[in-house]
């Protein structure tokens, strides 16, 4: 979208699309893109919530200078992540508007400063600070680990707006909608769901502590910093990261297998099908070399029962087969019911 779009007044979406990108963080596949959304509060004093991908500057400033005017300024600059596809762009918008405000807490400014050389105007801030914009009041909430150890969310008092940060962000690029009752949420709630079980879901335990401490708050809308906008079925979304981050599964069985010449795929399908006759209907089966990893994790957080199967190879697992047990394991993921199986012929299995 060219345009900056109102999310209630004084405030709007400066946010961009990146449909060029082919993996985000170099690892997880895009797709369908993904969007990087910063918000813009233009009030007595003017703040900008997280900024967008250095590439995307051209559309982002203008925006900005769309909303406030030519020759006038941006006050503060709120940092609630510092990864480089939201902070990247710190420096830019330093140099646009030279008594810009960092806002962030202690642990923000040492990665500033490591970023970019950056010491001066900067606004520390603690858990439960405000900042007064106007009628538009600002407080922060520290919740480290979610998912990286300086992030924090930013409530806004008046109009009851949570940013978020990446916390409830999605893959997926924002094509016309950019709220949650504008678009086909089951498309944003699976790529949702791959953005958690693979970036944040290591992080559950503090993700649970973030939701804890966000309890007491009357939250009418929440803007994360990737994908939708939450308005009007903020219960759903809430209730999505309450079960991915105690490992609640749905009813359904994920079966990924490792084959090469086909023997252990032909067992993967003896089980789904043996699966379906005994009533099980949500089964998805995953050849290891073929499927994206992201897409393999992302299932194996969706369901409940998870089956593993691997031919040996050189007297151990299959390589694709041991990529996925290392990622889920290093995700963090438990709660589930586990199968395995496999197959062998010179090597007497592995």
């Amino acid at each position: 979208m060219q345009q900056p779009i109102q999310l209630v007044e004084s405030i709007h979406w400066i946010g961009v699309n990146d449909r060029e990108t082919h993996l985000f963080e170099n690892l997880w596949p895009l797709e369908n893109g993904v969007s990087y959304n910063s918000y813009l509060i233009n009030d007595e004093k003017v703040a900008l919530i997280d900024t967008v991908k250095i590439t995307k500057m051209d559309e982002y400033i203008r925006k900005i200078k769309q909303l406030i005017g030519e020759g006038k300024t941006v006050d503060y600059l709120i940092i609630n992540h510092m990864e480089p596809d939201h902070a990247g762009a710190i420096q830019v918008v330093v140099d646009h508007f030279p008594n810009i405000k960092l806002v962030g807490n202690t642990k923000t400014f040492e990665f500033v400063e490591g970023f970019f050389g950056i010491t001066e105007n900067l606004h520390v801030v603690n858990d439960g600070d405000i900042i007064d914009l106007g009628k538009c009041k600002l407080q922060f909430f520290m919740t480290p680990m979610v998912h990286w150890p300086e992030t924090m969310m930013t409530y806004e008092q008046t109009n009851q707006v949570l940013f978020s940060g990446d916390a409830f962000g999605s893959f997926g690029t924002l094509d016309g909608g950019i709220f949650d009752d504008e678009v086909n949420l089951e498309f944003y709630v699976e790529e949702m769901r791959r953005y958690y079980s693979n970036i944040v879901g290591k992080f559950s335990l503090m993700v649970q502590r973030a939701l804890k401490k966000l309890e007491g708050l009357d939250i009418k809308m929440i803007a994360a910093t990737h994908g939708p906008i939450w308005r009007t079925d903020l219960a759903r979304l809430l209730s999505y990261y309450q079960d991915w981050s105690q490992y609640k599964g749905e009813e359904g069985v994920a079966i990924v297998y490792g084959s090469m010449y086909g023997n252990t795929a032909k067992m993967a399908d003896t089980i789904a099908r043996a699966l379906a006759e005994e009533g099980v209907q949500n089964i998805r089966v995953f050849d290891a070399s073929k499927t994206h990893i992201s897409h393999i994790i992302n299932a194996l957080w969706r369901f409940n029962g998870v089956v593993f199967g691997s031919c040996a190879y050189n007297a151990g697992i299959f390589p694709a087969m041991e990529a996925v047990l290392m990622k889920m394991e290093q995700t963090g993921l438990k709660n589930r019911s586990l199968g395995i199986f496999g197959s062998y012929s010179w090597s007497g299995g592995g």
